[in-house]
């Protein structure tokens, strides 16, 4: 089977720009309580978010946080012009340039289409291998990765560049809060205490090529391999996960047989982790049904505590996460929960310091709305 290289990584979130940037924070985590929403339309109880930095210009937001990511990502992978041209485009988000269609109503000012971060992204960077925008709420960043991958293995592309983004809309967290489904401290995964989730903005951008092409090219040392995705849908609920987490169990286990790695490999887990009541406990339990007694030790690295629940964006953020676990060989500390953790997640989530990697690959999981769930496997250069 042809192998899948990460051999570019950016990204920009509530941390600050860039991968190198993201990691240092995630090794000393702040403490980054989110921010009220600079919007006065958000007429809400709870308009809380984390904001990244957005460059200015004349695209909608979350185009322009792509934008960061997918400069940032090709640099890095050192994709020069020719071969950026022959390269894809495949880019995951929830609510595209929300902000485009938002704003006040103009009868002078002209509609602007809201989903077309994925092509102008291709159009920036001189991709001529096709754009494509995958849509399906806060899985779209892992599903896009999992297209790309299946992209290369097919041979339809030797090079994707692939991620996920997403700005501020007001229109969505209007509905989470009319949901009751905001925390009003933080997004506090695992935490016996939490009530809900916490938005938060950015991008990330994975430089994806089979490792024929990265041979050829003379590419860069691979951060890593995306050596497996498992895609399952449960259609239990329009916004709850089902229960009994068949469904993500499922995505969890096909991406480990899509990868050929025992789940005994998996050194470190990027969990969805929403910090909703259920979400966290479901998927608490579908890790101990894949993993087993081994859950207790397995380091789990909660992204979403520290940068919030970036929807279309979490997937590809996770993956980046899970990217830099394999090349630094170590496991990030996390946002402490100290005595607070549920004791209905029993999970390990190290929080005195950073730990080594002990294991080859990293589990990614996104969840999503409608019980679309995907699961993600990276795995470690051969030493």
């Amino acid at each position: 089977m042809t192998q899948v290289l990460i051999t570019g990584v950016g990204a920009v979130s509530g941390l600050g720009t860039g991968a190198e940037a993201m990691w240092r924070t995630l090794c000393a985590p702040p403490d980054s309580p989110p921010q009220r929403a600079p919007d006065p339309g958000a007429r809400m109880p709870l308009p809380l978010i984390h904001l990244a930095p957005a460059e200015e210009g004349p695209e909608g937001r979350t185009t322009r946080l792509a934008l960061t990511a997918a400069r940032e990502a090709v640099a890095d992978a050192g994709l020069d012009a020719a071969h950026r041209a022959r390269s894809a485009v495949v880019m995951g988000t929830g609510g595209g340039n929300a902000d485009l269609w938002e704003r006040p109503l103009d009868p002078g000012r002209t509609d602007a289409p809201a989903f077309t971060v994925a092509s102008l992204v291709a159009a920036d960077l001189g991709a001529g291998g096709g754009a494509t925008c995958v849509s399906n709420a806060c899985s779209a960043g892992g599903f896009g990765l999992g297209i790309a991958a299946d992209m290369i293995r097919s041979g339809e592309a030797d090079v994707v560049v692939a991620g996920g983004a997403e700005a501020y809309s007001r229109v969505a967290l209007g509905c989470f809060n009319r949901m009751r489904a905001v925390d009003p401290y933080a997004c506090r995964p695992f935490h016996r205490d939490r009530v809900g989730t916490v938005f938060g903005e950015g991008a990330a951008v994975l430089v994806l090529e089979s490792a024929g092409h990265a041979r050829r090219r003379g590419a860069r040392r691979p951060y890593a391999t995306l050596a497996g995705c498992g895609w399952s849908c449960d259609a239990h609920h329009l916004t709850a996960p089902d229960p009994d987490g068949v469904q993500i169990r499922r995505a969890m286990t096909e991406a480990l047989a899509d990868a050929g790695a025992p789940a005994e490999s998996v050194g470190c887990v990027v969990p969805h982790g929403t910090g909703t009541r259920l979400n966290d406990v479901v998927e608490s339990e579908a890790l101990g049904a894949v993993f087993g007694e081994r859950l207790a030790r397995l380091p789990l690295y909660s992204l979403k505590a520290l940068i919030g629940h970036t929807a279309g964006a979490a997937g590809a953020l996770g993956a980046v996460t899970a990217a830099l676990v394999l090349d630094r060989g170590t496991v990030p500390p996390n946002v402490p929960l100290g005595a607070d953790q549920d004791p209905k997640c029993p999970v390990h989530l190290p929080q005195d310091g950073p730990e080594p990697l002990m294991g080859r690959h990293v589990m990614v999981n996104a969840f999503a709305f409608g019980g679309n769930n995907v699961s993600l496997v990276l795995e470690g250069r051969t030493p």
